[in-house]
């Protein structure tokens, strides 16, 4: 008898011309990010994305024409797929069928996380070399604005469908983003556990009191 180990495997179907496409094209992006996050904007050239890849010169401008294309895609890209990932889990969570205090914690918790991840500082590379650059000012607008749109989408997701339709909700987000942003700044020359920070307590407070959270409900009830 043939064991199950020893048996014919079936062959593994071969891939598309699309897939191969999207692999090497994500593999060049992530490399892209690598290098403007370990590397700053400076020193991110498609000669050193194309070594960190592993990928020829032609694919890689196939995919990419110009630094600048490549760098600012490469900045967007871990945030196109945590939105995709969060818009999934949020719903599915125990945490995203929960309202009240703890729902609106959790999600200033969450959404200050977004400001110590690779692809934050990688977009302030960006923005720093705008400041001079017109090439990246001019592709790295619209691409911003078309990340706002989907950003504002999934925060409102965090915060769940009661505390985002308050009437408040988008100053209180865009007051968070800002405030956020410029105290994750101050983290790059003052490195240390974001987690702990004091503002922390200050955001949630903030939150609460815009949003009309009440704070004697420990359960936090449900959203829906």
């Amino acid at each position: 008898m043939v064991s199950p180990v020893d048996e014919p495997r079936p062959p593994r179907p071969r891939r598309t011309q699309g897939e191969r496409r999207a692999s090497s094209r994500a593999i060049v992006l992530a490399a892209a990010l690598e290098e403007l996050y370990e590397n700053g904007y400076a020193h991110s050239t498609t000669v050193t994305v194309q070594r960190r890849a592993g990928v020829s010169r032609g694919r890689l401008l196939h995919h990419f024409p110009s630094r600048e294309s490549l760098l600012i895609a490469a900045a967007q890209y871990l945030v196109v797929e945590q939105i995709a990932d969060m818009e999934q889990w949020v719903p599915a969570s125990e945490y995203g069928r929960t309202a009240g205090p703890g729902r609106c914690d959790r999600a200033v918790e969450l959404l200050w996380d977004t400001f110590a991840q690779p692809y934050f500082w990688a977009s302030m590379e960006l923005w720093v070399a705008a400041r001079t650059n017109t090439d990246i000012r001019n592709e790295l607008f619209p691409a911003e604005r078309r990340m706002g749109v989907a950003l504002t989408h999934v925060v409102a997701t965090m915060f769940g469908p009661v505390l985002s339709s308050h009437p408040d909700f988008d100053e209180c987000r865009e007051l968070l983003f800002t405030s956020m942003r410029g105290v994750a700044l101050t983290y790059a020359i003052h490195p240390r556990d974001h987690r702990t920070d004091p503002h922390l307590a200050s955001w949630k407070r903030l939150a609460r009191r815009m949003l009309d959270v009440p704070d004697d409900d420990p359960a936090g009830g449900t959203d829906g």
